[in-house]
């Protein structure tokens, strides 16, 4: 649960943000004046502070250095007139998160402090690796996987993190490229200041150097104040770029310059800044034919890969499927408040023979929707999305044995007779199925079993039958022998 303080002197704000965040997932605390905010932050230590600049007792600026001297790390959102904001200006210099302006608009409120915990959880949650989890594990965010790609990308985190160097980590989407940059994060000399991170694709391209650097009064239409850029926030931190294969050119070779001299421009300004900020950057992109194709920098992208950290696909890391199903149910089902933590073999076989095109990401959805849709202790195969269920049997049925089990070894599976009992099994009903047109009762006395077993191998399966009628289901016993044959 998070946690937001608010400190103003105007009761009607403070029952604003009451209203506003009356969530059960954040918790908020208010003070009227400085000296019980303060007093408020040392005891609770909350996530977020939203502070206005101006209180009865002292100032504002008085009380976030305050609260930036008992904890760097804690979002400090201001408020303010237009009168005085060039306060504001100044605290963002010195590590403030961001200002709004009076009168406050709620859905830019609820954006803001929603970006504020995202930024405290990456800085004050740790995220660590397979060798680290014994004692953090419940309160960390964790790299879960022991194939030998992904511990080539923990000995690179614990190679790369203590040295000052720019860093590119690259994978497909999903498969946790920004868990990576804050392990990085985390374990570097810089863990004591702050962590900001920019999506390239997600901001408009006229916006995004802006984002980046800031600007200027006046720089360009609506720019009515100065605006400081995430590079100056995170002087002695590191700045995290997701996506940097679709930075625009022009500002590739303004990042170029940065990256080079430490030195940048605000966007309309003619002063010259200088910002110690460590860069990690990542992208699911092609670089190398981008650099051919003319679309990104040669040079920037030599600098940016100074050292590579490569993140496998998850459909190259069968072994891992069953750690992270293990460890992403027990935590799924606690945070969803759900009774299922086992997960029973067929379950797991399904999951081990999905594709995963959107990777630890996709994995993670599956089994929330699952955990959600399930009733009981044991997340069995009919509560995985049918989707999934229809795509695994399309997928799994096999004309050449020999071709199955080779294709199997390559991608280096360690559960071989499983999964070629389940595929078998799986080629075998579904024939029968489809002789029968869908009788469960004709097909069960083909296979010779029952009308329970075949049932259960159905949903393990995610098989479905047409054609079975209620009365031929009646008629069937549920006894554990096969029915003999008329």
């Amino acid at each position: 649960m998070a946690s937001l303080l608010v400190i103003d002197d105007e009761p009607s704000i403070l029952h604003a943000f009451r209203r506003v965040f009356d969530q059960p997932e954040i918790t908020v605390c208010t003070a009227s004046t400085g000296r019980e905010g303060i007093e408020l932050f040392q005891r609770h230590r909350p996530d977020a502070v939203i502070l206005d600049v101006r209180l009865p007792d002292m100032s504002g600026m008085d009380v976030f250095q305050t609260c930036r001297a008992i904890d760097p790390k804690v979002p400090v959102i201001l408020i303010t007139g237009h009168g005085s904001a060039e306060m504001a200006i100044t605290a963002m210099q010195q590590g403030a998160f961001d200002y709004l302006f009076k009168p406050l608009e709620l859905d830019e409120v609820r954006q803001l402090v929603d970006r504020a915990l995202k930024v405290r959880r990456a800085m004050s949650v740790p995220a660590l690796t397979a060798e680290e989890t014994v004692d953090g594990e419940d309160g960390a965010d964790l790299l879960i996987g022991r194939c030998p790609a992904m511990l080539q990308v923990y000995r690179d985190i614990g190679r790369v993190a203590a040295q000052d160097v720019t860093v590119l980590i690259r994978g497909e989407s999903g498969t946790g490229k920004e868990l990576v940059a804050r392990a990085i994060y985390h374990h570097s000399h810089r863990a004591d200041g702050p962590f900001l991170a920019v999506n390239c694709a997600a901001i408009p391209e006229g916006l995004l150097e802006s984002e980046l650097f800031g600007h200027e009064r006046g720089a360009f239409t609506g720019a009515d104040h100065r605006r400081i850029g995430k590079v100056e926030q995170c002087r002695g931190g590191t700045l995290f770029l997701d996506e940097i294969g679709d930075m625009p050119p022009l500002l590739q070779a303004k990042l170029l310059r940065f990256l080079q001299e430490q030195e940048f421009q605000r966007v309309g300004g003619n002063e010259t800044l200088k910002a110690d900020v460590r860069v990690l950057a990542a992208t699911n992109r092609n670089l190398e034919q981008m650099v051919e194709d003319g679309l990104f920098r040669k040079d920037l992208y030599y600098r940016l890969s100074v050292y590579t950290i490569t993140l496998p696909p998850l459909r190259e890391r069968a072994d891992d499927i069953n750690l992270l199903v293990e460890h992403m149910v027990k935590r799924f089902s606690r945070e969803l408040k759900t009774k299922a933590t086992l997960v029973p073999a067929d379950t797991m076989n399904l999951l081990r023979a999905y594709s995963w095109p959107g990777n630890v990401r996709e994995l993670e959805s599956v089994l929330k929707q699952a955990l959600l849709t399930s009733s009981g202790h044991v997340l069995l195969p009919e509560f995985l999305p049918e989707q999934l269920r229809g795509q695994w049997a399309a997928q799994e049925t096999f004309p050449d044995l020999k071709a199955f089990l080779m294709d199997r070894i390559r991608r280096g599976c360690t559960d071989l007779y499983a999964l070629t009992i389940a595929a078998v099994d799986r080629q075998i009903i579904s024939t029968v199925l489809e002789h029968t047109r869908g009788n469960k009762l004709q097909s069960a006395r083909l296979l010779g079993i029952t009308r329970t077993t075949l049932r259960k191998k159905m949903r393990a399966l995610g098989l479905e039958a047409g054609g079975t009628t209620a009365e031929q289901d009646l008629d069937w016993p549920d006894s554990d022998h096969p029915v003999d044959s008329p």
